[in-house]
């Protein structure tokens, strides 16, 4: 059986992680800080330590040369919630396994850790894929980390707006419906942007508990209320000099828009149950999917803070407002998983491609990439096949609210109109979208005297 050592202070993290590893068969001992790990290592050998990159009286890398200097063999996996990149790359350097950024899917971790027990040789693998479980984790970072950049025309107006906005000190607040890709965008913004090489810290705003809030954006120290073991570095200082992504703004409480709002205008943070403040340099970008001047009207957000945050929007377009892009987003994804999954499906039927153009994707590229994640794993094929998809997928035709290629929408009128202006005109794009062919477009619009 194989052992792992986690070092993680926070507690209730630890414990669920052990409680997980342990549920997978693996030997699990945990250490709540770098000296507890270190006499742990003295005492016992580890086939791989999960360790935190911040510890309360140490950090990641200076425990990574005592565990590989008593054991060279063990591998070792930094895990950082502070998106601290260039941390992890130096841990890589100096001999770490791979690195996970927080939060992440326990799937995630445990395929991580499959890898690195195949490179210490505790799994033995007798079909040779030892050196492909290697190479495996940059080669999926690479894939994660490339994203189609689309060619519709929603596409580069969208890619436009981020290469304008990029440069600037503004804040930038990302519309779109769930799933598109506005966490992405913000990341396309901070990489564009003059603080690249500083930390891109992203924040799910509606998974923060309302008691804790205050200590998650702006840190507290310790003994400051009940749990408060140690010091803790809150969102804001954790991204100083770089970027803060606060997805879903909307769920805020208003208690906490004022506390953010004096945070921007004052640049100025002061921990909780501390009297010292903190100067902080950021860049926030915000995201939702929801109405937040609807919000404001309601008195549910903060005029004056919607303001602040709004000083540049960019709206990130549904999946179905840029089909074109479908089959790229698509092929990339297929690419994507199978590396992770180590399989080699070489692309979609015809039949497949028609079901995709039919479907109206509600849950866009979100649940584009699962779907193909999915169908490439039960894919026994070179090609995925309709028997893999879901039902609603592969039978789209049959139930699809709005499909412009069967045209049993009774607003038949409305759909060429809305394809004609999406198009700018051109009917030859135009007849593409509504997945029908030019000659059936110019009888429809002699039918309707629609004139361009």
């Amino acid at each position: 059986m194989s052992k792992i050592l986690i070092v993680e202070d926070d507690v209730a993290f630890c414990t669920m992680l052990k409680t997980f590893l342990q549920k997978k068969g693996y030997q699990v001992f945990t250490a709540f800080s770098g000296n507890e790990a270190i006499q742990r290592i003295k005492k016992d050998t580890f086939d791989v330590v999960l360790s935190d990159v911040r510890l309360p009286d140490s950090d990641g890398i200076t425990l990574l040369a005592e565990i590989l200097k008593h054991n060279s063999d063990t591998q070792v996996i930094i895990m950082t919630g502070y998106a601290e990149i260039n941390m992890a790359v130096s841990a890589i350097k100096k001999g770490a396994f791979d690195y996970v950024s927080k939060p992440f899917n326990p799937d995630a971790i445990l395929q991580t850790i499959e890898k690195a027990l195949y490179k210490h040789g505790a799994i033995s693998d007798k079909t040779g894929k030892e050196k492909e479980a290697k190479a495996t984790p940059k080669a999926l970072k690479k894939a994660n980390n490339s994203f189609v950049r689309g060619i519709s025309d929603a596409s580069k107006k969208l890619n436009e707006y981020v290469a304008l906005v990029a440069p600037t000190r503004m804040s930038v607040l990302v519309i779109g419906d769930s799933g598109t890709g506005k966490e992405y965008v913000a990341s396309s913004i901070h990489k564009a942007s003059k603080r690249a090489n500083k930390p891109f810290v992203a924040v799910d705003c509606g998974a923060i508990p309302k008691e804790i809030a205050s200590s998650e954006f702006f840190g507290h120290i310790k003994g400051s209320f009940t749990g408060a073991v140690n010091d803790k570095v809150g969102h804001f200082e954790a991204a100083n000099r770089g970027t803060l992504f606060l997805d879903e703004i909307g769920n805020l409480s208003y208690e906490l828009q004022v506390q953010l709002l004096r945070a921007l205008q004052e640049r100025k943070i002061k921990p909780v149950g501390s009297n010292k403040e903190i100067e902080v340099d950021i860049r926030v970008i915000v995201a939702t999917n929801e109405d937040l001047s609807h919000a404001v009207k309601e008195g549910d957000f903060r005029e004056d803070l919607y303001h602040r945050l709004n000083e540049f929007s960019i709206k990130v377009p549904p999946l179905r407002d840029r089909i074109e892009d479908l089959m790229l987003f698509a092929n990339h994804f297929l690419e994507e998983s199978n590396i992770e999954l180590e399989k080699h499906v070489v692309g979609f039927t015809d039949e497949v491609l028609e079901a995709f153009k039919k479907y109206n994707w509600p849950g866009n590229l979100r649940e584009l990439r699962n779907m193909v994640k999915r169908s490439v794993l039960l894919s026994q094929n070179d090609m995925i096949t309709l028997d893999v998809l879901p039902n609603d997928i592969a039978y789209a035709s049959h139930n699809a609210k709005q499909t412009y290629g069967l045209f049993k929408n009774q607003n038949e009128q409305e759909l060429i109109l809305d394809a004609l202006e999406k198009a700018n005109g051109n009917k030859a794009k135009a007849a593409r979208m509504l997945l029908i062919d030019r000659k059936t477009l110019y009888n429809k619009l002699k039918q309707y005297d629609i004139s361009l």
